[in-house]
């Protein structure tokens, strides 16, 4: 029996990535994907979304425009590396759902049991809840790709995904969902993919192993580690964990997110309470890449 599944992103490299293992794998129905702002605004999300889509074969996806803004008012957002905000693929023939995010997710989410992936802020499921509060209860599981306890990316203290939206996060944490797993770039950076991984993916000769392979090369080259010739690839290790639980290392604690201006805004904190995620703590790198491989071959 296959899986149903949601995913939530901010489509770049690496949520293309995921787009492609929840399309392909056949354990996983995915049902649709909602966009959102976070590395590009919505727009160019949406439309990053739909060429993979279609490159893949896989236009028969919805895909559902969500916020092109936080979920309330935050600090500055920080300066963006990407030149080209558009992925290398062709321009996409489908087009998105003239249903807004927000309200597709509130109606699906509340009326059966689904597994809910984002890639990228969590504004479109905290603007959802707002809709459907009860859907807390009918969601089988999120699984979101943010945090961190000692590896940073947009601030000395602070991860991108929660730092774009941290009401928005601290809004989900503290909702109630019966399991909500947080895998932080502490998990990602335990599973990076290599050159010799593209090349393995390439090697496969598929549009979406040859896509993938392009895209690991161009994570390298951004972040122009020539020597160990490896890039972390976030937002697929969050799909892989749904299709493979020992992909991932589990704790069940409390965590917190900083909400308040100041250089811990937008941090994820481990503190002493009552626990409300499950924190990915390390990360299984062979069987995170053997997964990929397969899949896309």
């Amino acid at each position: 029996m296959t899986r149903p599944v949601i995913l939530d992103c901010d489509t770049g490299t690496d949520d293309a990535i995921a787009i492609m293992l929840a399309a392909l794998h056949p354990d996983l129905e995915l049902l649709g994907v909602s966009t959102v702002h976070g590395n590009h605004p919505v727009s160019v999300t949406t439309d990053n979304t739909l060429r993979v889509l279609d490159h893949i074969g896989r236009s028969d996806i919805p895909v559902y425009a969500g916020a092109d803004a936080p979920y309330s008012p935050r600090l500055a957002p920080p300066d963006s590396r990407i030149l080209d905000p558009h992925l290398p693929l062709p321009e996409p023939t489908s087009t998105k759902q003239e249903q807004g995010a927000a309200t597709w997710l509130a109606q699906i989410l509340s009326s059966s049991p689904v597994t809910y992936v984002a890639t990228g802020p969590l504004t479109n499921l905290a603007e959802a809840l707002d809709l459907e509060p009860g859907l807390v209860d009918t969601v089988e599981e999120v699984v979101f790709l943010g945090g961190t306890q000692r590896i940073a990316n947009v601030t000395a203290l602070a991860e991108r995904n929660v730092w774009n939206d941290p009401a928005a996060a601290d809004k989900v944490f503290t909702a109630g969902f019966k399991r909500l797993v947080v895998v932080p770039l502490d998990a990602t950076y335990r599973a990076q993919v290599t050159a010799d991984d593209a090349d393995r993916l390439m090697a496969l000769g598929t549009p979406a192993g040859r896509a993938a392979a392009r895209l690991v090369h161009e994570r390298i080259e951004q972040y122009a580690d020539a020597e160990a010739k490896q890039a972390p690839v976030h937002d697929p290790l969050t799909v892989s964990y749904v299709i493979d639980r020992g992909v991932l290392s589990l704790q069940e604690v409390h965590v917190d997110v900083i909400t308040a201006g100041g250089g811990a805004y937008g941090r994820t904190d481990v503190r002493r309470g009552d626990p409300n995620v499950f924190l990915a703590l390390d990360a299984d790198r062979i069987q995170y890449v053997d997964l990929l491989v397969s899949t896309f071959s």
